[in-house]
């Protein structure tokens, strides 16, 4: 292990780039999102240690974009759609007193890349999808700690990612990667015998998968111990959200793929384990409250005092773990082989799922469709582009590919339903 290259997070090692007294000035980025509503509550709790200067939303709940700004008083709003900048205008007018400066309003596509490169400490990429993958490079390049939340932009970049992160840089915000990141902490690379990732097992765990075949949208948007927005829900009730985190651990603590283990936690209480070769495990644990890895992912090396509820020791309380069933949610073996394939693989898996579930909600594809139209576009896209090669260019071609080729699935695949239904 000691000759192989260095994992990109690692928490032995500190990224300082603008080492200063006073609050870190941080960049949120998906910041009415999930991720971006808990990180600013954190940080409203906690003006001594942050100072938020730039946001990024796409654009689409531009009354609570304003709020924010307003409250955290940054210099920079970016806004992805275009058409939502008069709202949002009139919102921060409404927000801000008469004569006060408004923040420089950002728009388009590359707004959220452009706030990434901005001066700060740290940028926190809460975007959902792959499009977080140009705002990652971004602030990687701009030399910023990255708190990373987006893991697809790792996913699909892997490569692009890696040759950029210098060690210490990436921060995973993850629970999951953020509690095995919290674990390493306790030994030494070399000390390392496996990573075990749990998962909550989601809505649907112990059904077969003859029983997930009539499951609806709003079953798989019930999930039994996070809040979470709904694609990244629905990827926990297939769990492609797991298989997502495989190949994020492999990326993040470069660990072999056959020393990375998942296993059923209903309670969500243990959020990852490291396994040492001398037979001990540790594991991180905390009640489920995304608060508690974002701020590790904003505050490391230091840790933010009540960021996040702890356990009450003097309450019973039974913890469980069983065995991913594999057979019945395929998507951790699948996403394994599409890890290990590498370069481009990872990227279609992404795609094709983003596009799957999009039409899972609409009512265009069954439940199990999900996985089964996944691996079809993993089979049909062949031998991906690899090694040092890769470009972002060869990322979108092979995206592309992927979304237009699961959206002619997904199509014929509602038109045979139809037809059967008539």
């Amino acid at each position: 292990m000691s000759d192989s290259p260095a994992p990109l997070a690692d928490p032995h090692i500190v990224f300082d780039p603008v080492a200063a007294d006073g609050p870190k000035d941080v960049v949120i980025l998906g910041s009415t999102g999930s991720i971006g509503t808990q990180a600013i509550d954190l940080v409203l709790r906690n003006p001594d240690r942050f100072r938020v200067t730039a946001l990024s939303a796409n654009g689409g709940r531009v009354g609570l974009l304003a709020e924010q700004a307003y409250r955290l008083r940054v210099r920079t709003v970016a806004v992805a759609r275009e058409d939502v900048v008069p709202a949002l205008r009139e919102a921060l007018a409404a927000q801000y007193g008469p004569g006060e400066t408004l923040p420089e309003i950002l728009t388009g596509p590359d707004a959220a890349t452009e706030v990434a490169a901005s001066d700060c400490h740290t940028v926190l990429n809460g975007i959902t999808g792959s499009i977080g993958l140009a705002p990652t490079l971004a602030a990687l390049r701009a030399g910023r700690t990255l708190a990373l939340a987006n893991k697809e932009s790792l996913i699909v970049g892997g490569p692009l990612v890696k040759a950029l992160a210098e060690p210490g840089q990436i921060i995973p915000v993850d629970s999951e990667h953020a509690a095995l990141f919290q674990a390493l902490a306790a030994g030494t690379r070399a000390d390392v015998r496996k990573l075990v990732v749990t998962a909550s097992g989601g809505p649907f765990r112990g059904r077969t998968k003859e029983q997930l075949a009539h499951v609806t949208v709003e079953d798989a948007l019930a999930h039994p111990t996070w809040a979470m927005g709904p694609v990244i829900t629905i990827n926990s009730a297939t769990l492609v959200n797991k298989g997502l985190e495989v190949i994020e651990a492999h990326l993040l603590y470069d660990i072999p793929f056959d020393r990375i283990e998942v296993v059923v936690h209903p309670q969500s209480y243990v959020h990852s384990m490291v396994e040492f070769t001398d037979g001990s495990t540790l594991a991180q644990a905390t009640p489920p409250d995304m608060r508690g890895p974002i701020a590790i992912g904003l505050g490391w090396p230091e840790r933010v005092p009540d960021a996040a509820p702890a356990f009450d020791w003097s309450t019973a309380s039974t913890w469980e773990f069983f065995p991913l069933d594999n057979e019945a949610f395929p998507s951790v073996g699948l996403a394994r082989h599409v890890g290990e394939l590498a370069g481009t693989a990872p990227a279609v898996f992404n795609a094709a799922n983003e596009e799957c579930v999009e039409a899972f909600r609409k009512g265009a594809l069954p439940f199990n469709g999900i996985i089964e139209t996944v691996t079809r576009v993993v089979q049909e896209h062949g031998t991906p582009v690899t090694g040092t090669s890769l470009t972002v260019s060869d990322v979108l071609e092979a995206e592309s590919w992927a979304r237009a080729r699961t959206q002619e699935l997904t199509a014929l695949t509602a038109q045979t339903a139809t037809a059967e239904a008539r």
